[in-house]
């Protein structure tokens, strides 16, 4: 008995089993076909709507303008603006181009003179003065030594570019016509010189003034 009882039971737990996956299979069935018949009919629902536009609201009408305030003073009086006066243009003024002054000349500075060359100017000068003085006084006047006149002649001379004297003037007379004579005509006739020079070193006339002595010894 035991044996045939755990049998039976084995039988309706399977049998169990069987039916239950039967009715999931159903419902699953039974859902996805309900799913897609639910679709299609919406898809149809929407599609077959028709849209009615809403109707526009009536425009709400404008509040009535408020009341005027009673006894509202008129505004003041405005002054019209004064007339602008328009000044006439002026006349173009015209230019006249004028050409720009001539330039003043060029200041040309000369370049400086070269220095002068130095003056070779000089006087004239004894030449062996003591040769021709004691000729003069070998010539002493015969007639002075005879009456033993004695004296000192002043002479002032021109010389010529030649070195000799061409005049004689007495500057200090002795107070012996017969001295003063003798000293003249001794340095025309006996004196030498070297001759005066110009600035460029060429003989020129000079003078020379000296004092012949007479003594007798």
């Amino acid at each position: 008995m035991a044996y045939a009882d755990q049998q039976m039971s084995g039988s309706k737990i399977a049998a169990i089993v069987i039916v239950a996956l039967i009715h999931i299979a159903l419902g699953y069935a039974l859902i996805t076909g309900l799913a897609i018949s639910a679709v299609k009919e919406v898809v149809q629902r929407v599609t077959t709507v028709d849209i009615d536009e809403p109707e526009p609201e009536p425009e709400e009408e404008p509040p009535p303008p408020p009341p005027e305030p009673e006894n509202v003073p008129p505004p003041p009086p405005v002054a019209p603006p004064p007339p602008i006066s328009i000044a006439p243009a002026p006349p173009p003024i015209q230019t006249v181009t004028r050409p720009p002054p001539p330039a003043p000349p060029a200041l040309v500075v000369p370049p400086p003179a070269p220095p002068p060359p130095p003056s070779q100017a000089r006087g004239a000068s004894p030449d062996n003065q003591r040769r021709w003085a004691a000729r003069i006084q070998e010539n002493y006047p015969s007639r002075a030594v005879r009456s033993e006149i004695e004296g000192n002649v002043g002479v002032t001379v021109t010389i010529g570019p030649d070195g000799r004297v061409s005049a004689c003037r007495i500057s200090s007379s002795s107070g012996e016509s017969i001295l003063d004579e003798a000293a003249c005509d001794g340095m025309q006739r006996y004196a030498r010189f070297n001759p005066a020079l110009d600035a460029a070193g060429n003989p020129t006339t000079g003078s020379y003034s000296t004092t012949i002595v007479y003594r007798l010894n």
